[in-house]
Parts: C-alpha cells; sequence; structure tokens
C-alpha cells in the first residue's frame, strides 16, 4: 500500500473531489493508497448528516459529504487518514475494516502513554476517560470515523486529534451527540509531532490489514 502525504493544509473539498474520482477510476489492477492529511477549518456533514448539529459555525465553512456519520471539525493539528483500499482484494467486510480502523487508532495511542483509549457501543470512533474541571468523569472522543464504501472500495477514514484548537467542537454537536466532550493528545498530557503520529498510524493500519489478510 503507498502512503501518500498531501503538503500544506488540504482543501477538504478538493481532496474529497480527488479522493471520488481515485475510486470512481481504480480498477481491479490499481494499488491500494493511504493518504495522510491535515486539513484546514471546516466542518463536513456526512450524507445523512442533520444541519441542525450546526450550532454557531462562525467563519468556517460547511461541507456536505457522502460519507456515514453526522457533522465533524477538520484543522490544523488533526491527523486525517483516506485509506483507499479494495476489500475484497483485502478480504474485509465493511464492520471489519472499521474495527480495524479503531484498533489502529487505539494501539498508536497505546504507544504514545495514552492507554486507556477504548470504543463505545453504538457511537464509532474512539474514546478516553476524561474529567473536564468541575465535571465528572466521563469518555471524550478523540477520534472519529466516517466512511463511503463504493464498488467494495473504501474512500473517507478517520481522524485523531493530536494537538489542534478545540473550540470549533463546541460549534457543533460532535457526530451529532448533544454535549460531547472532545479532547487531544496534548491536553492529555502528550507532547507529539504531527508526522510521528501519522506515520506511527499509518503503519499500524497496514500491518492490521495485512494481519488479517494472511489469516483470512
Amino acid at each position: 500500500m503507498q502512503i501518500k502525504r498531501l503538503d500544506g493544509l488540504a482543501d477538504y473539498q478538493a481532496t474529497f473531489d480527488a479522493m471520488r474520482a481515485f475510486t470512481a477510476n481504480r480498477t481491479t489492477e490499481t494499488e491500494d493508497e493511504l493518504w495522510q492529511v491535515e486539513h484546514a477549518p471546516v466542518y463536513t456533514l456526512g450524507q445523512a448528516g442533520k444541519p441542525e448539529h450546526i450550532l454557531n459555525p462562525k467563519n468556517i465553512p460547511i461541507i456536505r459529504s457522502n460519507r456515514g456519520g453526522q457533522v465533524t471539525y477538520h484543522g490544523p493539528g488533526q491527523i486525517v487518514l483516506y485509506p483507499l483500499i479494495n476489500l475484497h482484494r483485502v478480504q474485509l467486510f465493511v464492520r471489519d475494516y472499521v474495527n480495524l480502523l479503531e484498533e489502529a487508532i487505539i494501539q498508536t495511542l497505546a504507544e504514545f502513554g495514552i492507554r486507556h483509549a477504548q470504543r463505545k457501543e453504538g457511537a464509532p470512533g474512539v474514546y478516553v476517560p476524561y474529567q473536564a474541571q468541575g465535571m465528572p468523569l466521563d469518555l471524550a472522543k478523540i477520534a472519529a470515523l466516517g466512511v463511503k464504501v463504493s464498488n467494495g472500495c473504501t474512500y473517507h477514514g478517520l481522524s485523531l486529534n493530536v494537538s489542534m484548537d478545540l473550540s470549533p467542537f463546541y460549534g457543533i454537536n460532535p457526530c451529532g451527540y448533544a454535549g460531547l466532550q472532545t479532547i487531544d493528545m496534548f491536553s492529555l498530557g502528550v507532547e507529539a509531532e504531527w508526522q510521528a503520529v501519522a506515520d506511527s498510524l499509518s503503519a499500524r493500519l497496514i500491518h492490521l490489514i495485512e494481519q488479517h489478510q494472511a489469516i483470512a
């Protein structure tokens, strides 16, 4: 699988169009790719996303895409990975694929010292126990998922908050959940380089896919 880093703060619409074109034009022989992206600030709505979950966007653009899920925010300091994978070739069902995305995030966070990251029943993504000042201990979201599968091939993917301005999340109901706390690695005491985390996450995802394929 080829890893491709998009330079600078990538425009979401242009990246979305490029993913869609790649997927539409690929053949059974096309090599899978994994795009590492850091986006300019943007809110994105999933295919069935409800606009009422956008509370106060201020000057941040809003773009509707065809991924699953509700509304989320992308911005500087957040890793976005777009796996462009032929699921048939790697012998993965969609549910298994989503599980591998979450597992790659959990393993990466553990590598950087965040050892209690976990899934949450009925709410795709990865969460960590976190107690905001004056609030009870709860699960805060540190990584989000939103995928699209077309003719057995994936695009869109996952986002992991490394070190970012989290205030835009207060302008939405993240992933459609009112009051959902969002967090990043920096707020949990981890100072890590964006590229180092992106490379670790990419390597772990590729390893998990190859591991699955070897035993399938």
